[in-house]
């Protein structure tokens, strides 16, 4: 008969097999070790050693999530804010990390949304093309205020017959 296994090694277990599909946040692994019915005290335990030895670093874990977010998904900072949060990250790491997205690059990479996400043409309703644009700008995060702004302009674009870049679309 096999004896019962080790708390403390089924616990590493479950880190190690954790952090190796992808990075984690200490407390999405406080969480997976919770789900999993380990002992807090050794769970905090062995979470102080992980981050120790460097296997759990929220401040790089943030950073990345932020590039990768704002790459990927196309973020902007309201969205990745609520992200961060999410995944459980301290503030003063998350505005660490948030700064790597500075006014300028958020309404860039708004832009450059907007304009992959333009249909024009015969038969699109530009009113309902505005308004898909508003929501999905919102949904990614981006204030009101730039997304109509942004919008504005690509419909201008539009009905002046210009393409998303401002050159003749002819």
């Amino acid at each position: 008969m096999d004896p019962e296994p080790d708390p403390e090694s089924v616990a590493r277990a479950i880190l190690l097999r954790q952090l190796t599909g992808a990075p984690r946040s200490r407390r999405q692994l406080e969480d997976a070790l919770a789900r999993k019915g380990v002992d807090e005290a050794l769970g905090a335990r062995l979470l102080d050693r992980f981050t120790e030895v460097g296997l759990i670093d929220d401040a790089e874990y943030a950073q990345m999530l932020v590039r990768s977010q704002v790459a990927s998904r196309s973020l902007a900072r309201r969205a990745l804010v609520q992200e961060l949060r999410r995944k459980g990250i301290a503030d003063e790491h998350a505005e660490e990390a948030l700064a790597q997205v500075d006014d300028e690059s958020e309404e860039a990479a708004a832009r450059e949304l907007l304009r992959r996400r333009w249909r024009s043409g015969p038969g699109v309703d530009p009113q309902v093309q505005a308004r898909r644009a508003m929501a999905m700008l919102g949904r990614k995060g981006y204030s009101s205020g730039l997304s109509s702004r942004l919008v504005r302009e690509m419909v201008d674009h539009t009905d002046r017959g210009l393409d998303e870049h401002g050159a003749d679309a002819d």
